[in-house]
């Protein structure tokens, strides 16, 4: 029997919450990456986890006793389109583990093949999707990003068919939980009172416990993802991070990032960037992500009405009153991290018209987001005595901003800069370089580009030597446009 402290608590739920899966095994399954340190702090066995059974488990081959994996029934709002009946297409949760500090977390397979919810697909991953989720979402990590974390990934031995064919991998990875806007959705859309109110107990004992014993448990839980979500949009875009597909079904109640599909940083910036192929009207451009994000809380609102009042007036008020209060969490959050990245301490009434003139001097002479704030964050810059390339043409705004530091409490130009240097990072995953790592990966079997990055990036406010090629955006030849999920 495998050393694996799995609970299955989703499936303590009613079975019209899940269904359970049938294996698909993988021919010739074999280990990518085993995330040790993540495997430690959950209390899983990371040697047994590298075995033979283990990597049988991770790729969704073969079980051992005990563990009795299932995939969970939720909708979702695609594109704007409702879909009411969409659930885990191609993934397993195989249970729940307690780390060390009495955290929950589930591990979920993604990409093991078809489950009563594929919808005709093949249930599968292939291997490019699922070295870019494993270091993006690591990367987010270091970033102290809420996000799903990648536990291993594994190839299958596989080939998978998509525009051409494609080697298949599995990519286990680790949340708090899958409970999404959509799950909500799902029940709401069935008019099955009973199950919304398991569902939101459920969710309230998992993330927000503190609310449970509260005067109104399911308005506080409303008004705690909506401040959970104003902070995590307001992280994403202070790095230039695009999600890519902002559905219902891939925002997660408890404040973490997950699903990545046609996910990047941004390069040069723009704030109508996209990396979804398909978002031709630019539905989830970076600059729009605010805007979702509310819209997708709007559909949890209307999902949780009957939860907050029998009477519908009431609950639509109440509903209404707690989304007034996301313009002001995610700007306050915004504006406090914009000011951090600019090595301001004090808040001024035209902060907001400073910000906006950086970004349109920014938008103006194509600079590079990260590297922007990273040269800022120079003691030379800082001092007036420097202006690098990254920043040349913006000395107008350069000058308002030393003007602007005067006026805080003296601080040195080193002092001032090495904390600047601690929020603007160095280096990010750059989407020409994970397309550069993943062509090594499926024409060559070669990962050393994929490991170099994930070292890489897991100190990513630390200058490295010999690695200035990770910190330098992508000529125009190499620019990638778009980037895909996979499916």
């Amino acid at each position: 029997m495998a050393p694996l402290p799995f609970q299955q608590s989703y499936a303590a739920l009613p079975e019209r919450f899940y269904a359970s899966a049938p294996l698909s095994p993988a021919p010739d399954p074999k280990l990518i990456r085993l995330n040790y340190a993540l495997a430690e702090q959950l209390g899983l066995d990371a040697q047994w986890l590298a075995s033979p059974q283990g990597v049988a488990m991770l790729s969704g081959s073969a079980m051992p006793e005990g563990v009795d994996p299932l995939s969970t029934a939720y909708a979702g709002h695609q594109f704007g389109s409702f879909n009411p009946h969409l659930g885990d297409g191609r993934a397993l949760l195989l249970g729940d583990v307690q780390d060390a500090q009495g955290h929950v977390w589930e591990v979920q397979l993604k990409g093991s093949g078809p489950t009563p919810f594929s919808r005709r697909g093949d249930g599968r991953a292939v291997l490019g999707p699922v070295l870019r989720e494993y270091v993006v979402s690591e990367a987010m990590h270091a970033l102290g990003i809420p996000t799903t974390r990648a536990l291993a990934a594994v190839k299958t031995g596989m080939a998978v068919l998509r525009e051409t064919m494609l080697p298949g991998a599995v990519l286990a990875r680790v949340a708090s939980s899958h409970i999404r806007v959509g799950t909500f959705q799902y029940f709401a859309s069935r008019q099955d009172l009973a199950g919304l109110r398991i569902l939101a107990d459920f969710a309230i004992a998992r993330h927000y416990p503190q609310v449970a014993q509260g005067p109104a448990p399911y308005l506080e839980f409303l008004q705690q993802v909506i401040a959970a979500q104003a902070k995590l949009i307001a992280q994403w875009m202070l790095v230039g991070f695009i999600h890519g597909v902002m559905n219902t079904d891939n925002m997660a109640v408890s404040g973490e990032t997950i699903d990545y599909g046609p996910c990047a940083f941004m390069d040069q910036y723009d704030p109508n960037t996209v990396f979804s192929f398909i978002d031709e009207r630019g539905r989830y451009a970076f600059t729009n992500q605010p805007t979702i994000a509310l819209w997708n809380l709007t559909r949890l609102a209307e999902a949780l009405l009957p939860l907050l009042s029998e009477d519908e007036d009431e609950g639509v008020a109440l509903a209404g009153q707690a989304l007034e209060q996301f313009g002001g969490l995610f700007h306050g959050a915004y504006f406090a991290g914009l000011r951090a990245k600019l090595g301001l301490k004090t808040q001024q009434a035209k902060d907001e018209t400073f910000f906006h003139a950086l970004f349109a001097q920014m938008q103006e002479h194509q600079a590079d987001f990260t590297n922007t704030f990273r040269s800022l964050s120079d003691e030379r810059v800082i001092a007036g005595e420097y202006v690098p390339d990254t920043l040349e043409g913006m000395q107008p705004w350069l000058h308002q901003w030393r003007q602007r530091l005067t006026q805080e409490a003296e601080e040195v130009p080193a002092i001032r800069a090495e904390n600047m240097r601690c929020v603007n990072p160095c280096y990010i995953p750059r989407n020409h370089l994970i397309e550069s790592m993943i062509g090594t990966a499926v024409n060559n079997d070669d990962y050393t580009l994929f490991e170099e990055m994930l070292r890489l990036t897991a100190s990513p406010y630390t200058e490295q030597a010999d690695m200035a090629r990770y910190a330098q955006p992508p000529q125009p030849e190499e620019r990638v446009r778009y980037t895909f999920c996979g499916t």
